[in-house]
């Protein structure tokens, strides 16, 4: 696929971030959009961004319930055409230790970070299947190549997203379907998902993602939807978005599980969590 124009691009997650910068450049080149959210009126601002001249159709979507997909595919397609491409974006982020994370909150992040991906991808790979030059686009993390302490839960979904990706890619290509498939891991990316994200007692939401603004995000959104583009252009099976994806991918091939230790000491150098200490058994302590 080497341009967007007079294509049908479905974009999740669409209402901010990168969904939405995806969506404005998407627009730029000449595409259909077919935009959903949760956030309504997140979306609305996407799609006035997107000009006057764009053919834009916006839907509310909780990408967790799979009854919500029931039609949408056919009703984009009666719209605007068969997909050409399926950009699977939406995420919601969790800060907990497994030892404090509840199963609840476990499940609501699942839902949406791996089942929506799984959700969207099998409702549209028909169509971009028929197209004849689709794309199946699906967003992982840099926390799908590593793991760091108190991102289990979004660790589990985003490693899950990348062997689905993964899988999804060889079987196109066993079957020699004319898809792309790419999966993409962005580092610290400057969007609101910390800031909509859960905690819990031992992990302050808010200060999470004010450390996250501060700190860890250095891509911008649109740097970002630049350099995933780019990547469907060139038919590539993986995309690093941020020099700290591309760093730590590098640490990660060249130490394997060595990494694990370097970034425990970085996480916390005060040693075990005192929970963990505080919830042995009497004779374990000793």
């Amino acid at each position: 696929m080497q341009t967007l124009r007079d294509k049908t691009v479905v974009i999740t997650g669409a209402a901010s971030g990168i969904g939405r910068a995806l969506a404005i450049q998407a627009a730029a080149e000449g595409a259909r959009l077919a935009l959903s959210d949760v956030d309504t009126e997140g979306l609305a601002v996407t799609a006035t961004r997107c000009g006057p001249g764009c053919a834009v159709r916006t839907d509310r979507l909780d990408v967790a319930e799979r009854s919500a997909w029931a039609g949408y595919a056919d009703a984009v397609a009666a719209d605007l055409g068969a997909a050409d491409v399926i950009v699977n974006n939406a995420g919601v982020a969790l800060s907990s230790d497994i030892a404090d994370m509840s199963y609840e909150d476990l499940e609501w992040l699942m839902s949406i970070n791996f089942w929506g991906v799984v959700h969207g991808t099998k409702a549209f790979l028909p169509q971009i299947v028929a197209s004849g030059d689709g794309h199946v686009v699906n967003i992982s993390s840099l926390f799908g190549i590593l793991s760091v302490p108190s991102q289990s839960a979004y660790n589990a979904a985003k490693f899950a997203v990348r062997g689905f990706t993964e899988s999804l890619r060889t079987e196109m290509l066993a079957a020699r379907l004319p898809v792309g498939v790419t999966c993409v891991h962005p580092g610290g990316i400057r969007t609101a998902i910390a800031r909509n994200g859960r905690g819990d007692a031992r992990h302050d939401a808010a200060a999470i993602a004010a450390h996250f603004d501060e700190k860890l995000a250095k891509t911008s959104a649109e740097k970002a939807a630049q350099g995933i583009w780019r990547g469907v252009r060139r038919g590539k099976a993986r995309v690093l978005v941020g020099p700290d994806a591309k760093v730590l991918d590098v640490l990660v091939r060249l130490t394997g599980a060595g990494y694990q230790r370097v970034v425990a000491r970085t996480a916390g150098r005060a040693g075990p969590p005192v929970r963990w200490i505080e919830r042995a058994p009497r004779e374990v302590r000793s």
